[in-house]
């Protein structure tokens, strides 16, 4: 029986991982082997970095919010406390695209999360 070697897939997994690495310097994007570990970092980075941006945009709508806040005489903390007890169920990304688009709709929000506090 004929023995079967793996030179295809051999050969198809390696370009795959070139193919990643495709305008890596130097010879991270020519050699196999250094490729390999590039792209595997690159990936590490990838992973966590789609961890850090739902962390840094949530801080980024919380400042805006805060920020809009202030204007309107109120702190953040006061007025998600209010908008919890008014059942205003909008999000934090909705509440300051609201703030920078909208700042009389924003005014007349926290004017009914003051209203629930008292």
């Amino acid at each position: 029986m004929a023995r079967i070697k793996g030179a295809m897939m051999t050969r198809k997994r390696r370009n795959k991982v070139l193919k990643l690495a495709k305008g890596y310097w130097g010879a991270k994007s020519k050699h196999f082997k250094m490729a390999k570990q590039a792209v595997m970092k690159s990936g590490q980075y990838a992973y966590i970095g789609r961890k850090q941006n739902k962390r840094f945009f949530r801080r980024l709508w919380i400042t805006r919010i805060s920020a809009a806040c202030k204007l309107n005489g109120v702190n953040y903390s006061t007025f998600m406390n209010g908008c919890t007890k008014a059942g205003i169920t909008l999000n934090r990304k909705m509440l300051s695209e609201i703030a920078i688009h909208d700042p009389a709709g924003f005014s007349k929000i926290v004017e009914q999360a003051k209203a629930a506090l008292s």
